[in-house]
C-alpha cells in the first residue's frame, strides 16, 4: 500500500486511534522532535489533534480531515523517517528511506478504539458523577456528584490544572513534608483541588498556604478548609512580595496575579529554589510603555496588538529568566481560548541540564531587540541573575 493511500484511508474511514511521527531526518535545536496525532471530538465535530514536541514545550493544533491528511503526509515527506499509525483494524509502520521512498508494514492491532463522546470524561482526574467534598462545598457539583451545567467550565479548568500538576509530581521531593505556596489564591478552587488531589488521591504529606489581599476571601477559604477537615491547608491575608512565613518551599503557584505581582511571585520562588513553579500571568503593564522597535511600529501603533504583543514578550522574558536560574521551562495552554484569553501557563522545574549561559545571552539579545531597559524582575533578583 502506498503511503498517501494509507494516510487518506485511515482518516477518511475514521479508523485512526493514534499516530506517532518520529526519527527526524535532520535534527535542529529549534525544531520539534516528535508529533503525536489523535482524533478528538470538538463542538465543530471530529478533528485531529497534532501535538508537536519541542525540547521545552508542546504545541497543539486541531485539523479537519483534509488538513490532517495534508499535514501527516507533509511531515513524513519533509521531516520524519518513521510513522506509526495505530488503527482499529491494524497497526501500520511507515518507513521512509533517505531517497524518500516509503515502505509500509502491517501488523496486528495493539490499541482499542476509544469512544470519543466519553473521552474527556474518562480522562478527568476528578470525574463528573463522583462526589468530591470541596466541589460540593464550593457549588461546582451537587451532593450526588453531578456537575452543575453552569459550572462545567470551572470543572474543566480544575481538571486541566490537576493534569498539569500530575506531570510534575516526580519533580517534588520523595521524603518529608512538601511545602506549597499559592500566591493570589482568590476563592481558591484550584488550591482546594490541589490539596484534595495530593492528600486524598496521592496520600502525600503536604503543607499548603494560600495568600491573597482580600481578607473576606481569606476568611471564607479558612472556614471551608476547617469544615472539610483539610488540616494542612491554611489561608493568609497578605501581599506576595512581603511574605516571609516559610524558608523552604517546594512548589510555588501563582494564577492570574496581575502585572508585576507575577514577577514578585517568581522572584520568591527563585530565591527559595523551589523545585516546581506553575504560573498563569494576567495583565502585563510594565512592558507596554517600554517596548520600542522602529521595525515593528506598524504593530506597536495599534493599542490592542501592542497589548497582546507585550504580554507575549513579557512571558518569553520570564521564561528566559527562569532558564538562567536553572529551570526547565514549558509554556503551555492552560484552558481553551474560548474561556479566557489569559491562557498561557508557565510551568518550570529545576533541571541540571539547562544551558544557563545560552539562556542569558538570549535574554539580553531579546531585550535589546525590543528596546527594553531595566525591568522589575532584574532589579529584584540583582546579582543572582
Amino acid at each position: 500500500m502506498e503511503r498517501k493511500d494509507l494516510i487518506k484511508r485511515i482518516i477518511d474511514e475514521e479508523i485512526l486511534i493514534q499516530g506517532v511521527l518520529s526519527n527526524l531526518r535532520k535534527k535542529s535545536q529549534d525544531s520539534f522532535t516528535k508529533v503525536d496525532i489523535k482524533p478528538v471530538l470538538l463542538k465543530e465535530g471530529l478533528r485531529y489533534q497534532f501535538a508537536y514536541y519541542y525540547t521545552n514545550k508542546v504545541l497543539h493544533k486541531n485539523l479537519d480531515k483534509e488538513g490532517a491528511i495534508y499535514e501527516m503526509d507533509s511531515l513524513l515527506v519533509d521531516k520524519f523517517k518513521q510513522g506509526m499509525f495505530f488503527t482499529s483494524e491494524a497497526d501500520y509502520q511507515v518507513l521512509i528511506s533517505k531517497r524518500g521512498k516509503a515502505r509500509v508494514l502491517k501488523k496486528k492491532p495493539t490499541k482499542e478504539r476509544v469512544d470519543l463522546s466519553h473521552d474527556r470524561k474518562k480522562n478527568y482526574i476528578l470525574e463528573d458523577g463522583k462526589p468530591v467534598d470541596f466541589l460540593i462545598r464550593l457549588g461546582v457539583m451537587n451532593q450526588k456528584g453531578k456537575v452543575y451545567k453552569k459550572r462545567y467550565d470551572k470543572f474543566k479548568q480544575i481538571n486541566r490544572f490537576l493534569e498539569l500538576v500530575e506531570d510534575v509530581i516526580p519533580k517534588l521531593k520523595k521524603e518529608g513534608t512538601i511545602n506549597i505556596i499559592d500566591f493570589g489564591c482568590g476563592k481558591s478552587y484550584l488550591t482546594f483541588a490541589l490539596y484534595y488531589y495530593l492528600v486524598s488521591k496521592l496520600n502525600l504529606d503536604v503543607n499548603i498556604i494560600g495568600l491573597d489581599l482580600k481578607k473576606d476571601v481569606i476568611d471564607f477559604c479558612n472556614q471551608v478548609a476547617e469544615e472539610l477537615g483539610y488540616n494542612k491547608l491554611k489561608f493568609i491575608h497578605g501581599d506576595i512580595k512581603d511574605y516571609e512565613g516559610l524558608t523552604e518551599v517546594d512548589m510555588v503557584i501563582t494564577l492570574h496575579a496581575c502585572d508585576i505581582a507575577t514577577d514578585a511571585a517568581l522572584v520568591k520562588a527563585i530565591n527559595w529554589d523551589a523545585r516546581v513553579i506553575l504560573s498563569v500571568p494576567c495583565c502585563q503593564h510594565e512592558f507596554y510603555s517600554k517596548i520600542h522597535s522602529p521595525v515593528l511600529e506598524p504593530m506597536l501603533k495599534h493599542g490592542i496588538i501592542k497589548e497582546k504583543l507585550s504580554s507575549l514578550v513579557t512571558d518569553s522574558l520570564r521564561g528566559l529568566v527562569l532558564e538562567i536560574m536553572g529551570y526547565q521551562v514549558q509554556l503551555l495552554e492552560f484552558i481553551d481560548m474560548e474561556h479566557t484569553p489569559k491562557n498561557i501557563l508557565i510551568r518550570a522545574f529545576k533541571s541540571p541540564t539547562i544551558d544557563r549561559k545560552k539562556a542569558k545571552d538570549d535574554y539580553y539579545k531579546f531585550k535589546e531587540f525590543w528596546g527594553l531597559g531595566d525591568i522589575y524582575i532584574e532589579r529584584q533578583l540583582g546579582d543572582r541573575l
